[in-house]
């Protein structure tokens, strides 16, 4: 008769879990990307609802989320800090950068990461007016230093056009972290904001169906996340949120391996 004896047992139960663990420590590390513009909290209902859009993000269980259309202490928003707000609803770190005053507060764009911030800075940009907010990111035990690009381009192809050589600057002149720029660039793929930032960036929201805008019904992709340099990522999943109501655009997910710290940390050949 066979049996099994406790310690052949215990051998028995934990040799999967071993096996998962060290497959997971020779994994490269990933980040789950979330960009959302989220209409200063309103939905397709006309309703306000912060709740809601702190749900959307929370289904996605993301690492670093691009925010645009965020309120701040503004007369429309019934004075609520919809950044302070979201951050307190998700768990996550935020960092904010206005892009102008607005109904006796301020309206622009957000970011909320798990990683620590070691840096932010916001620049202005041409349009609205608009701006780019910038974020060094890192998290020691996993991920090398990054940088995280919250933006909203303009409407018009002019301005939008204009501050593609304002983020470009930036970007050149910080340290050569790697890079992840996202948001609503109000352009489509194939247009000339799109051809000219495909040219120094990859476009990890790629696909014939990645619909973003209108949420009800999309039939464009004007959301998009981007990566640089191309061979320091890899894009592992990538999809629209099916969420048609808690604002005027539908949210985006990408989720991004990065590789051993070392290889990371090497200056692109670009620069």
């Amino acid at each position: 008769m066979n049996t099994c004896t406790p310690l052949r047992l215990l051998r028995f139960l934990w040799l999967p879990l071993f096996l998962s663990a060290v497959a997971k420590a020779d994994s490269p590390p990933s980040l789950r990307i979330l960009s959302y513009n989220i209409h200063h909290g309103a939905g397709l209902d006309g309703k306000i609802d912060l709740e809601r859009i702190a749900r959307v993000i929370q289904s996605a269980s993301p690492d670093i989320v691009s925010l645009q259309e965020v309120d701040r202490k503004t007369k429309r928003s019934g004075g609520l800090d919809q950044a302070a707000r979201l951050a307190d609803l998700t768990g996550m770190n935020l960092v904010f950068g206005s892009s102008m005053l607005y109904q006796g507060g301020q309206y622009g764009n957000a970011i909320l990461t798990k990683l620590k911030v070691v840096e932010s800075k916001t620049i202005p940009l041409p349009g609205e007016p608009r701006s780019a907010l910038f974020a060094t990111l890192e998290e020691p035990d996993q991920f090398p230093r990054l940088h995280f690009i919250a933006t909203h381009l303009d409407v018009q192809g002019l301005p939008r056009q204009a501050s593609l050589p304002l983020i470009e600057k930036m970007i050149t002149t910080l340290p050569p972290h790697p890079a992840i720029l996202a948001g609503d660039l109000n352009a489509t793929p194939d247009s000339p904001t799109m051809t000219s930032l495909f040219e120094k960036w990859q476009n990890a929201t790629s696909g014939p169906d990645f619909f973003t805008s209108p949420a009800n019904q999309p039939t464009s992709q004007i959301d998009y996340i981007l990566i640089r340099p191309a061979k320091h990522w890899k894009v592992v999943q990538k999809k629209v949120l099916p969420e048609p109501l808690a604002s005027d655009h539908r949210p985006i997910l990408a989720v991004l391996e990065l590789p051993a710290r070392r290889a990371a940390e090497e200056p692109e050949k670009t620069r």
